[in-house]
């Protein structure tokens, strides 16, 4: 509650440039959730007759290769952009702060395990061992996706979380808690874990367009949701016709940087109302 009137109170901080990146993502998220409401056709409705078109009255984006409609595949391929960006970084920071925040306040054997298995996991670039992952378990759909960005996804987590919790567990505060009796699973997500959220919510901020962007390659490259359309595989589709149909790799690349920007520009927002230094300082 506390960091919803302290982002409160620092709006005015917020450049134009923030307010219209916001704007953007809540519509991302509106189209998302009503898109078989908003799209104007069937994912199924396939119309020979007007394959690799342009633009037009009908087909506002164009079609593709089927004949289906561009701007409908979109709109619904918005629905595994959020879903994967917003459910990667919902397992990925549940997991790293769970874990940094173990690591932190026990130290010792415990903090060597889990950091030592951060260090392995962030050894490996994400976009490979995913890449990796969906290979071996020959199933590429939304869950794999997910599942094989949230294997190393939290580690970044773990090791910002274990380094606030170092400095968090020294103040009077906490040695109060601790002084009166209180159990560390109350110490450590009632005390701790609420004090040290800014900084994990900036990193998730840009986790989200970080597991976007992800999917578009894994999708581009044939590792995507087989059965949901994908801003990726729609770019994988358009490299084919690019030099003679080039709007179906433009338009969901477009759609991709629109909105992977959006995202960026609002994480920078929320950085400046929630730097420390920030906070010395009198609203």
């Amino acid at each position: 509650m506390w960091l919803l009137k302290l982002i409160f109170s620092r709006r005015d901080r917020l450049g134009p440039l923030v307010w219209v990146s916001l704007f953007v993502l809540l519509g991302v998220l509106f189209v998302a959730v009503f898109a078989p409401w908003i799209a104007p056709y069937g994912l199924t409705e396939i119309d020979v007759t007007h394959q690799l078109e342009g633009p037009s009255m009908a087909h506002w984006l164009g079609t593709d290769e089927n004949g289906v409609d561009v701007l409908t595949q979109i709109i619904f391929g918005t629905r595994v952009a959020v879903l994967v960006g917003v459910s990667t970084v919902a397992i990925c920071s549940t997991v790293g702060i769970t874990l940094g925040a173990i690591s932190g306040y026990f130290g010792g054997w415990v903090d060597e395990v889990i950091m030592r298995i951060t260090e392995i996991l962030m050894a490996f670039p994400g976009i490979l061992l995913a890449i990796l992952l969906i290979f071996i378990t020959q199933r590429p759909s939304l869950l794999a996706v997910i599942g094989a960005l949230s294997v190393s996804g939290w580690a970044g987590y773990a090791r910002l979380v274990r380094g606030q919790v170092l400095s968090e567990r020294e103040r009077a505060y906490v040695e109060a808690s601790v002084a009166l009796g209180f159990p560390t699973r109350r110490i450590l997500f009632r005390e701790i874990i609420p004090n040290i959220l800014a900084p994990v919510i900036v990193q998730a901020t840009f986790g989200v367009a970080g597991a976007i962007l992800a999917e578009a390659a894994l999708s581009f490259l044939g590792l995507g949701p087989q059965d949901l359309p994908s801003w990726g595989a729609l770019l994988d589709q358009g490299a084919t016709y690019f030099l003679l149909i080039p709007h179906l790799a433009i338009f969901p690349g477009l759609a991709i940087m629109i909105t992977v920007l959006s995202i960026n520009f609002v994480g920078d927002g929320l950085r400046d109302i929630l730097d420390p230094r920030a906070m010395t300082r009198a609203p």
